[in-house]
This record gives C-alpha cells, structure tokens and sequence, in this order.
C-alpha cells in the first residue's frame, strides 16, 4: 500500500500510527516513492530543538524545479499546469500547459543570470497575480536563488524593509496591477521604496501598460530580454537543505520575520499535504484562491500542485468583480474540482443576494477547503450548504508561514467533519497541549497551548539573519517543543479546534477566553457580519471585553440596546457569562491586512487608549477604517 494517497479513516489511523512511531522511515518511504532525486540521503533526519537544528534528507541532492516541470513533460506536457484567469472577465483565460511553462521558466532563468544572479542570491518579487511571478519563483529556484515575494499591496516601507534584510541583488516589479475596476501604480512604490536600498537592477513586467518611471542603468524591461534568451537552462543542482525561499511574516510585534524554508523537506512535505489534503487526482481542476505572497500561495498554488502534475489555477482579480458571483462563475466556467479560500471571504459573499450563488452550475466541486484563521459556525454551514450542496466535505486547514505545509486538516471523504474544527493532525505531526506550568495535557476535552513535538520536513528553518530570535520565539517557551503561538481545544474524539492566538487569550476574573469561540457566538446573530473581540483594562475584573461588530445592513435600524442584550444572550448560552461584552462598538468595517487577518493590534490598541501608537497602517486593506475606530471608540 502506498502511504501517499490516503482514502478512508481507517487507513488515515494506520498511516498516522505509522508516522508517529517511526518518523523517519515513514517520511524516507514517502521521499523515495515519489520523487526525483540527483542522489540519495546519507541520513533521513537530524535534530535538536534545543539549539535549535532541524535536517531533513541531508546529503541528497534534487532540484525542486525538476519535480514540478522536467519529469511531466513525457506524460503531461501538454496538460494545464497554470490556468491563469485574468481580473477582467472579458480578457481571454491562459491555459499554460507544462511544456510552455517550462520554457517560460528557462528563458526568466537565463535572464537572472544574464543579470548575474547566482546560486545563493536573494531576489525579491513584487508582481500581481499574474503567470510571470509563478514562473519568476521558479526561475529562481531552477538556478539556485533565493526567492523573496512580498505582497503586492505592501506599501514601499514594507517593501524596503524586507529588500533591506535579506540584502536583496535583484527586483522584479510590475509596471500595475488591476484590482476590480482600479488600476494600481506598483512601480512608482517599489521606486520609493528602493531610495532607501542598494538594489543595482530591477526588472519590470509590463501588465497594465502605465506610464511609469524608468531608471537608466537599473531598470529594464523583461520581454525584450525573455524573448532573446535561450529555452535551454539546466538545473543547479541544490543540496537537501539550500534555502529555497524566505517569506516575511509580520507576528503582532516586532519587525517581519524572515521564515526561511529549505529545499527538499518542503517539496516533499507540500506535496504530500496538497495530495491528501485535496484529494487531487489526475485531470482535477484545483483552484486555490489566495496570493501567492502568502505562504498558502507559495505551497497550494505554486510548488505542492506541480510536484503533483495538478492543473492549478491563478486568479488575478476579486470576489466582487465584476460582481459578487465572480468565484462561482468562475468554477463553472473551469468545471473546478477542489476550492481553497477564507473565511473572510466566505463571510463576505454570504452578505449577498444567494442569486450571485444560486445562478452558477457548482457541481464539478468535490472538496471545498478553507484557510487563514479558524472558520465560524455559520460561514461553515453557508459554504457546506450553498457551495458544497452538502456533497463537498470541508477541510478546514490550520498551519502557519513557519510550517510551509498544513498541519491540522481533515482528509475529505475520510475524516468526519464538525464546524470550527480543524479535527486530526496529518500524518507525521506530532501535537501537545500545555499548560500554565509547562507540563504536556494529556487527555481529551482539554484545552491549552499548542505545540509541536517532533519535526516535520517543511519546517522553517530559522529567521533569516536572526537565529537567536528563531529560537527565542518558536522554542524557548516549552522544553524542546515547537510553540505555535495559538492556542486550542482537543474535544472527546481527539479533535482539535484553533481558539487563536495566545495573545488573543484574555484573562476575565481569572478565567482565560479564547476570542473565537466568543465571536463564533456572536457571528451567529442574525444581524452581524464580523466581529472582533479584545479586552480592556478594568478596575474590577483586571480586564474586561470590548467588541467591534460590523452589522450585515450598514445603519441597522434596530435598537442598538436591543442589539447588545441579545448579544450577550447568545455569548451566555454558548459559553457562560462570564464571557459577556461590556462594551460593544458598532462599526463600518474591521481594519484588515491583504491577506484578510483582522489587525487585533490595532483594535487592542484603540481600546487600550493608545490610538496615538498604531505605528504604520499604509499595509492594511481598508486603512480609512481606522480613524472611524477611533472616533466610535466607546473608552474616551
């Protein structure tokens, strides 16, 4: 039986049992069956999470860019690797089989090296969703480089923030983006942004046609130099723990985190988690609609898909362009077999008119799939119901930048589901619940503090340029143990359901409160959209509850004391009263970063009176948001 496609309960248990109780075997059996090696492992894994250290494979050598495209172009090169669906629906989709991907590939290759990019380099990349930063990732990992991606929506302080840090040689830009009906100037940021950097060449992608800048003897259009360059560009051969990419994760203090993910151990661990996870099998349509400036992007778009020969499609656009049924028309329109999204998303197409739903043909959908934050109960049923026809299981998948791969996630068609829960970790990840007192809980229908016992192969391997932080964040907490950051229940079957961040556990009168489970309660009202829960100093009980909630019908005619009594009512039956809000603020909307987190800082921030240290708000999405916060704000 081959560990790598698992299809029921019963055999998700055997595989499990087996991973945990000889690791290394398990992950060597999965390495050697479905890869393509240079030359084979000395040793599976070596590690010690007290330094920390962590190696996978060490001594083999691979190129992952050989796994995504040179080993399917016998079978599969004529097969849609990216179907790239442009923001404007009338512009024709690209179907971009793996033999032109490749090419691509080879030819953007040999162009960094003509800019004399070599095996080590970083380069940063802030492109759209559009097929060149699909490709721009790989060009740099066929030649050794180190690709940096950051978001592009960050403002030119976050983007020189982290060209800074990594000592980035090269960027690639675009001349735009096209958001919705808006055409977006990113040129003109990474501009600024590079007055504060020694960045000698920029490349730049011509998507919009804007009229932008150009820097003589730095910046040089791309496609003149594509289209000269050769198709021809063999591999670097890269040893099992070369840096493959760093990835900027912000934390809710402090300055970006440069996670920094390896070569081997991520290949094998993303394509196995994209396999069982999604249940993909040969001729799906898997559509997985987040950025790949994020790490879901980099794992579920790009590199877990194509070490499967999968079909995976990249959209440039939003949910509510041209209008709110756009995702639908879209898995119609691609007959799409397997969808990944947020719940932000989620909660926002449930606000509208069902007909945006309801006139689409959904039923090529076999797994529905979610990720970015714990999902609630009613958005859970709504896409169960009206996206799933309840045919369609849900994953509800919980991992972090630091992971590279899902960590806790049902196996559809296999695992049970219950809403809000991500249920069983998959196989090889070992998971403990602390206490207070550092001791692992055992048991079930326990709650603490999660972590991660033994190493899995996608593991960051430490902060870029900063390992004493990486140790100090991720390992110092729990004696050699993995701390998350998050915090979660294990209920009377083993499963387990993300409370979040610990720094979103409050302390009420002694008694510790998960903010989920308390907007949970409060989303199932029939007037709210979204909520976010922090707490406030208070003289009595040492802190108290404060919650932003964003209505579904802006200027909700109903008594707004009404509101807060049947609110509360709610919290109190589903969780007690001592989980009550004192204050609730009715708001607009909640500030969001572009990846759809709510900044928590931000709302603790104005609660706590401290509105004057927000500190740089030009990342989020909805920055105007804030200053309604703050004149709303219920403490004075």
């Amino acid at each position: 039986m081959s560990n790598y496609h698992i299809k029921h309960l019963e055999e998700y248990w055997q595989v499990y049992r087996k991973s945990v109780r000889h690791p290394e075997h398990f992950w060597e059996e999965v390495a050697e069956e479905h890869f393509l090696w240079r030359k084979r492992w000395n040793k599976v894994l070596e590690w010690d999470f007290n330094t920390p250290i962590v190696k996978w494979y060490d001594g083999a050598q691979l190129n992952i860019t050989e796994n995504c495209l040179d080993r399917h172009l016998t079978t599969r090169g004529n097969k849609t690797a990216i179907l790239f669906e442009p923001n404007d629906p009338n512009e024709p989709a690209q179907h971009i089989t793996y033999t032109q991907l490749h090419e691509r590939v080879c030819k953007f290759a040999n162009v960094l090296k003509s800019q004399g990019v070599q095996k080590g380099d970083r380069v940063c990349i802030y492109l759209p969703m559009i097929p060149e930063l699909t490709v721009a990732l790989l060009a740099c990992a066929r030649i050794g480089a180190v690709h940096s991606v950051i978001f592009a929506g960050f403002s030119a302080t976050a983007i020189a923030s982290r060209i800074n840090d990594c000592d980035c040689k090269l960027v690639i830009c675009s001349d735009g983006s096209y958001r919705g009906k808006k055409t977006i100037d990113l040129k003109s940021l990474v501009d600024k942004a590079l007055e504060n950097c020694d960045v000698d060449t920029v490349l730049v992608v011509n998507r919009t046609g804007n009229d932008v800048q150009m820097k003589e003897g730095r910046d040089q259009w791309i496609a003149p130099l594509l289209e000269s360059a050769s198709a021809d560009c063999p591999v670097e051969i890269m040893e099992a723990e070369d840096p493959l990419f760093i990835l900027y994760t912000s934390g809710s203090t402090g300055k970006p985190k440069g996670m920094l993910h390896t070569t081997a151990g991520y290949m094998v661990y993303t394509a196995y988690t994209f396999k069982n996870v999604f249940q993909y099998r040969e001729n799906d349509v898997y559509w997985c609609t987040a950025d790949i400036g994020w790490i879901t992007g980099h794992s579920y778009i790009v590199y877990g898909p194509l070490c499967n020969g999968a079909t995976s499609v990249m959209f440039e656009g939003v949910p509510s362009y041209p209008d709110y049924g756009r995702f639908w028309n879209i898995v119609e329109k691609h007959k799409v077999t397997q969808f990944y999204t947020a719940p932000t998303a989620i909660r926002a197409l449930a606000k509208e008119k069902i007909e945006f739903t309801s006139q689409y043909d959904l039923s090529s959908l076999k797994v529905l799939g979610t990720v970015g934050e714990p999902i609630n109960e009613e958005a859970w049923h709504w896409y169960n119901e009206n996206i799933g026809k309840k045919k369609s299981p849900i994953a509800d998948t919980w991992f972090q930048t630091e992971t590279g791969g899902i960590m806790i996630s049902p196996i559809p068609y296999s695992t049970p589901t219950i809403p809000t829960f991500a249920t069983l970790p998959l196989p090889g990840v070992q998971l403990a619940l602390m206490d207070d007192n550092r001791e692992e809980i055992k048991g079930n229908q326990v709650e603490g503090k999660l972590c991660i016992k033994f190493p899995w192969p996608s593991m960051a391997r430490t902060i870029y340029g900063d390992h004493n932080r990486y140790r100090e964040t991720y390992f110092s907490a729990y004696d050699n143990m993995y701390f998350t950051g998050d915090g979660a229940l294990r209920d009377a079957v083993g499963y387990y359901r993300i409370t979040g961040r610990v720094d979103d556990v409050i302390i009420v009168s002694g008694h510790n409160l998960g903010t989920a489970p308390i907007e949970d309660a409060i989303n199932e009202h029939p007037a709210v959209a979204e909520s976010a829960i922090v707490g406030y100093p208070h003289d009595v009980k040492g802190n108290a509850l404060y919650g932003y909630i964003t209505l579904k019908e802006t200027g909700e005619k109903r008594n707004q004391d009404n509101l807060y009594k049947e609110i509360n009512d709610m919290i109190t039956s589903r969780i007690g009263p001592i989980a009550k809000l004192d204050l609730i603020q009715f708001t607009e909307g909640l500030p969001k970063t572009r990846s759809g987190k709510i900044m928590r800082r931000i709302l603790r921030k104005i609660a706590h009176q401290e509105s004057d240290q927000l500190g740089d708000i030009s990342t989020l999405i909805n920055p105007e948001v804030v200053e309604s916060l703050i004149k709303g704000s219920l403490i004075k």
